[in-house]
């Protein structure tokens, strides 16, 4: 295949999966997280392909049948510990890329564990914005700007949304001064 070509094509197929990501970071319903969650990673695993990164497609196949087990409320904790192992050693095995290679199965089993461990839309949250920030590094490392631009986007609504949701959780107080 064309290396320029699949770069472009998976960078376009990218760039509709992080539309599912910033959904998934703007919403507020842990359910709703998940469903978006599942759609991003089911398509990264088609652009992850033209990127001939092996890794990647196990990694967000991996990914998205977790997702898909958290959206229906059936991701136990042997689950849990079965996805981790199997993306240690399928993700070790596929790796191509050397120590880049291994940023996406370190990035999906710190979201499988707080997938499992992480029940407040706040901590789900902080859990998404640190590993988008590993997922940053990665694309950058492969080529994916698109993914680059939509997860640096991610991050800045994943603040934003948490800022709004550590506020509305804020006591508010009157002014009791005395005129």
């Amino acid at each position: 295949m064309n290396l320029p070509l699949n770069i472009v094509i998976g960078n376009a197929i990218s760039l509709i999966a992080g539309i599912f990501i910033l959904f998934s970071m703007w919403v507020n319903d842990e359910k709703e997280v998940y469903k978006h969650q599942f759609s991003n990673a089911f398509i990264l695993t088609i652009s992850s392909a033209f990127f001939f990164s092996w890794t990647g497609v196990v990694t967000m196949a991996i990914a998205a049948s977790r997702n898909a087990m958290v959206y229906k409320d059936r991701l136990t904790f042997n689950w849990t510990i079965f996805f981790i192992i199997v993306s240690l050693t399928v993700g070790c095995l596929v790796n191509t890329m050397g120590i880049v290679g291994l940023l996406p199965i370190i990035a999906l089993v710190q979201i499988t564990l707080s997938n499992y461990y992480l029940k407040s839309i706040k901590a789900i949250k902080i859990s998404f914005i640190v590993n988008s920030i590993i997922y940053i590094i990665y694309f950058l490392a492969i080529w994916d700007f698109s993914s680059v631009a939509i997860e640096s986007v991610t991050v800045a609504v994943g603040m934003i949304s948490l800022l709004r949701l550590i506020n509305l959780n804020k006591p508010i107080f009157c002014n009791n001064e005395v005129s």
